[in-house]
């Protein structure tokens, strides 16, 4: 496509690559000095149900900021450069140059929820680990994550391209971050309409508190189709009625 191709061109001098991978960086850090801590105080504790709860759990803090980061830097471009109307006065259509900037958001996502998984799979691995590495909950944990993306970034890329002012999108990040890390207080018919709260809800992996005695118990949850289907639901409407809003709006 060659709209695409145009999105990852016009991005070669922006840096969005490092953007991703220092914030990742700092929760991958984050994460593995935390667990190193708990595991010389409560080696029964660790193990790859725990690291797992953690990415889910901080994924709602940082990837509603990295998403707004990322899909707003990528529509900034046509608002301060005033490409619209020459994109318009070739036989481009908005629907494609929308997609295209969806899809190469995510693809930039994606490639950071990789990353996340191949560092954890190695920490766990260089931490002797007593369970052997758990590819089917890895490969949960990326799925469920990237559904999530694409509902935070086509809600994000309606924002983005509705105002010129980045401030609403990246305002609208942040507070999505809060909401994402803060999510499980809330009561699970509420959660259900936060978009950002399905990066913990889409989790492999629950847990419970024994209050007596101290103790905290990791577990395998199974995959809920309800879930699912409410994120591809969000997907599909924050996407659908962000093209035909962005595709009617005068230019």
């Amino acid at each position: 496509m060659k709209e695409l191709t145009l999105e990852f061109f016009k991005l070669r001098r922006k840096k969005i690559g490092w953007m991703i991978a220092i914030f990742l960086a700092a929760e991958v850090l984050w994460i593995f000095m935390v667990t190193s801590i708990t595991l010389a105080r409560h080696p029964e504790n660790v193990g790859w149900e725990y690291v797992l709860l953690m990415f889910s759990t901080l994924n709602g803090l940082f990837l509603p900021i990295i998403s707004a980061v990322v899909v707003s830097r990528l529509c900034d471009m046509e608002h301060k450069g005033t490409t619209w109307k020459m994109l318009m006065a070739t036989n481009v259509s908005r629907n494609r140059i929308y997609l295209a900037k969806w899809i190469c958001a995510n693809t930039l996502l994606l490639c950071g929820a990789a990353f996340q998984i191949c560092a954890l799979s190695a920490f766990g691995v260089l931490k002797n680990f007593p369970d052997p590495l758990p590819l089917v909950l890895l490969v949960r944990l990326l799925a469920g994550t990237f559904l999530t993306n694409l509902a935070v970034t086509a809600l994000q890329q309606w924002i983005s391209l509705t105002f010129k002012n980045q401030t609403f999108a990246l305002t609208l990040g942040m507070a999505g971050g809060f909401l994402g890390v803060t999510a499980s207080f809330f009561p699970a018919f509420i959660r259900k309409f936060i978009v950002w709260s399905y990066y913990t809800e889409m989790s492999p992996i629950g847990m419970s508190f024994n209050t007596l005695a101290e103790t905290s118990h990791y577990f395998v949850l199974p995959a809920q189709a309800g879930n699912w289907v409410a994120a591809l639901l969000m997907v599909a409407i924050f996407y659908t009625a962000g093209c035909l809003h962005v595709s009617r709006q005068e230019i």
